[in-house]
């Protein structure tokens, strides 16, 4: 009689905490596709807020963009100067007066720096070519600037301040790279 019960008490048991998980997991989904819905919402907003602003951006004064969006995204304070501007890959060496530490800018993530770094298998290519990307250290700090972090309007005034301050052209710009050497 007492095994029966215990039967009966650990398979009710088992029973209702089956159905409690069937119904966890069926609010967990709920949850989900309602926060999929906030956030398409959200981006939709984003979206009809920046077509009107999108006509008037305009960057007057790229090196201060740039100052403001560093201080802003990546606590790095202080007066920088663009020391050296590279092509291909796009990169931009600043250095900062006080602190003297250099930064690279560039549109290139990690990854795309690691599978150029991979193409150019001969050593004495990296360094023919002068582009600091190809000589990172690995131990450099990465951070990344979008929209996010950067600014309503971040990515409709990055090439924008990018042209200001390098002459060029950087087809689809919308996040930037800092790399902070030590």
């Amino acid at each position: 009689m007492e095994i029966i019960l215990a039967i009966v008490v650990a398979s009710a048991v088992i029973f209702f905490g089956a159905l409690i998980s069937m119904g966890n997991e069926r609010q967990r989904k709920a949850i989900d596709v309602l926060r999929e819905q906030v956030v398409l919402w959200a981006v939709k907003d984003l979206q009809i807020k920046r077509e009107k602003l999108a006509r008037d951006v305009k960057v007057e004064h790229p090196l201060g963009w740039f100052k403001n969006v560093l201080s802003k995204a990546c606590s790095i304070e202080g007066d920088f100067q663009v020391v050296e501007v590279f092509e291909s890959p796009a990169v931009m060496v600043c250095a900062y007066s006080e602190s003297g530490k250099n930064i690279f800018l560039t549109p290139l993530s990690p990854d795309a720096i690691r599978r150029l770094a991979l193409e150019k298998h001969n050593r004495i290519t990296k360094f023919a070519d002068g582009n600091p990307l190809s000589t990172l250290p690995r131990n450099v700090a990465v951070k990344e600037v979008s929209v996010l972090n950067g600014g309503f309007l971040f990515d409709l005034e990055l090439p924008l301040a990018w042209k200001g301050l390098t002459g060029r052209d950087v087809p689809h710009m919308d996040r930037l790279w800092v790399y902070e050497l030590p």
